[in-house]
């Protein structure tokens, strides 16, 4: 910190009230990122009082980090300074919901379990079964650019974020996008905060579509012998007239603990790749829908098939919940782990499973039906010997990915000891000049979240 900390304390507590301004150790540890800590915390209550904050950053150059709940504050690189945390979880207001209109307004802090509770009130939801729903807020939700297996038939939150509220790195507040459904009010800047990680701005205020709950779901499962017979059936699927609302294909190398399977009622042993069917509607297109799906499954090779069931709701429930938020439980299961979260065209997965197979460490896979799959590297201990594998396994799969036709990998989590030796963006993109210009325009003094993100932006 470049000011007397007393000064930057008095300040703050000037801005959003003494009571809500710390540096009290043991609190300021719970905002570690990556070994680093803030000199402070505070906690604004208004989008007012967040543009106050933010121009005393600027002016006396201290680095901001937004945070939510700190769910997914392992995702990207340490930040290169970091003096005040910016916890945004007093401001967890529902600003507006029509239900008759598809449209709600909330602030950033927010917890989603809070949104699913009043929109279900109304038969109605967010696509947003994320990593941590339990705890995640609307904010770091967006912030983050987590994805949810029912990107399938809704889209990602780019689909429906109607706009947005945030404030710049010099303290200016601004707007992009509206609050109905059909809005042509000038450039769709929110999007560029989606998955920003809060190098761009402050998110104050978001405004969603929400959509109608199904009248019913179910969930199938069918596993099969190898990836190949797998991507088969996903490929069938998606040629098909069937319009399912996830599709998830889920495997393990040897090595991985039989339990993670068992929890998502699919087998992790000798090379079964399950793929996990979930779909809505009423029950005459429910019963059709299973019936087709398991004339696909026993169309593939029959030495493959090797089952295919339908899940009691219950146990439905359970599974579609496990496989939102895996990489919370493997993070659980295994606090050493690297997770990449790899894009390719859905035609490539194959490809990119007979890669996997190569890899010398226990791993885990989960293949989202339109290409985007979460690869889990699964070491036994963070012993240096174990961390020294996985950096080389990680840096193997970032070769691959620069080289194989399946797409671009990012490393969302792993043990900070291998962020001082691995970039967890991989290589900047081509398009990496024109994210620098917006970086210089939306945040001039570089304090927002600075070197988190792609590139060290």
């Amino acid at each position: 910190m470049n000011v007397s900390n007393a000064m930057v304390l008095s300040r703050l507590a000037e801005l959003a009230g003494p009571s809500h301004v710390t540096n009290d150790p043991a609190e300021i540890a719970t905002y570690q990122i990556d070994g680093k800590s803030p000199a402070a915390v505070v906690r604004p209550a208004s989008s007012e009082e967040v543009a106050e904050i933010v121009k005393f950053a600027a002016a006396e150059k201290l680095a901001i980090v937004p945070t939510g709940a700190r769910t997914k504050l392992g995702i990207g690189m340490p930040p290169r300074q970091f003096d005040l945390a910016l916890d945004m979880t007093r401001m967890d207001r529902i600003v507006a919901y029509d239900p008759g209109d598809l449209t709600l307004s909330v602030e950033p802090g927010i917890p989603l379990h809070k949104i699913a509770g009043t929109l279900a009130e109304h038969r109605q939801f967010l696509p947003l079964a994320v990593p941590f729903m339990d705890r995640a807020t609307a904010g770091g939700t967006i912030a983050s650019g987590v994805d949810s297996p029912l990107r399938q038939i809704y889209g990602t939150a780019r689909d429906f974020v109607l706009g947005m509220e945030f404030i710049t790195g010099e303290g200016i507040a601004a707007k992009s996008g509206g609050r109905v459904v059909k809005n042509v009010a000038g450039y769709d800047m929110h999007k560029l905060m989606i998955g920003a990680l809060g190098t761009l701005g402050v998110i104050t205020k978001v405004n969603f579509r929400t959509f109608p709950l199904p009248r019913a779901a179910r969930t199938c499962v069918a596993t099969f012998r190898g990836p190949t017979a797998a991507c088969e059936f996903r490929h069938g699927i998606a040629r098909s007239a069937l319009r399912p609302q996830s599709v998830e294909i889920l495997a393990a190398g040897a090595g991985c603990d039989p339990l993670l399977g068992r929890r998502a009622a699919v087998s992790f042993e000798d090379d079964r790749w399950s793929v996990v069917v979930s779909f809505a509607g009423d029950e005459p297109v429910l019963d059709r829908t299973r019936r087709e799906l398991q004339g696909l499954a026993r169309g593939m090779n029959q030495n493959s098939l090797e089952s295919f069931t339908e899940l009691r709701a219950n146990l439905a429930e359970n599974v579609n919940r496990y496989i939102a938020d895996l990489p919370a439980a493997i993070l659980e299961y295994s606090p050493a782990a690297a997770i990449f979260k790899v894009s390719a065209l859905p035609m490539d997965m194959a490809g990119l499973a007979a890669d996997i197979h190569g890899i010398e460490v226990p791993w885990l896979v989960m293949m989202r039906g339109l290409g985007v799959t979460y690869l889990a590297l699964l070491p036994p201990d963070r012993s240096e010997g174990s961390l020294r594998v996985l950096k080389q396994e990680c840096a193997r799969i970032f070769s691959l990915s620069e080289r194989a036709p399946w797409g671009r990998s990012v490393l969302l989590w792993c043990p900070s000891e291998l962020k001082r030796e691995i970039n967890v963006w991989g290589a900047p993109s081509g398009d990496f000049a024109q994210m620098q210009k917006l970086k210089s325009v939306f945040d001039p003094s570089g304090i927002l979240s600075p070197g988190r993100f792609m590139g060290g932006l």
